[in-house]
C-alpha cells in the first residue's frame, strides 16, 4: 500500500497527472510488486518559474523535471529491485514530460510495518492477522 507524492513542473494538466498516476501505479505494481488497488498516487504542479535546479528556473533553462517520494514497508523490496523501479521510472518520465532535466529525483522511503498503515491500522498489524489466519 504505496503512497506516492509527486510534483510535476508546469501549469496544471489533469490528463498528464492521470497518465503518471497511471504510468507509476503501474510500475510500482510490476517492479516493486506493490498491490496496484491499494496504491495512492497524489500530484501537485509547480510552475517552472517556481523550480530551481543549479540557480536557474527550469523556464529559464527550458526544461521539465518532476520528483517522486514513494512510502514502502522496510524490507519488503530488494536493492536490485529499487534500482530498477528509478531506472524504470526515470525513462517513463522523460517520456511523459520534455526536455527532462536530469536533475529529477526520486525517493524510495522504507518506513517501519508499526508505524505505518492505513485505515486506522498499521501494516505490522495486517500481517500478524494475516499470519494467525494461515495458522
Amino acid at each position: 500500500m504505496p503512497l506516492l507524492e509527486v510534483k510535476l513542473s508546469g501549469a496544471p494538466d489533469a490528463a498528464l497527472a492521470a497518465t503518471v498516476a497511471a504510468t507509476l501505479s503501474d510500475l510500482t505494481a510490476r517492479i516493486l510488486r506493490k498491490d496496484p488497488k491499494l496504491t495512492a498516487v497524489a500530484i501537485t504542479f509547480v510552475p517552472r518559474e517556481q523550480w530551481f535546479v543549479g540557480g536557474a528556473s527550469l523556464a529559464a533553462k527550458n526544461a521539465s523535471s518532476f520528483a517522486l517520494d514513494i512510502l514502502v514497508v522496510d524490507g519488503t523490496n530488494t536493492k536490485d529491485e529499487k534500482a530498477a523501479y528509478l531506472e524504470a521510472v526515470f525513462a517513463a518520465m522523460g517520456g511523459l514530460l520534455p526536455d527532462l532535466d536530469p536533475e529529477s529525483y526520486i525517493l524510495v522511503r522504507e518506513v517501519k510495518a508499526d508505524a505505518y498503515g492505513y485505515g486506522g491500522r498499521t501494516q505490522e498489524s495486517r500481517y500478524v492477522e494475516k499470519k494467525l489466519k494461515a495458522a
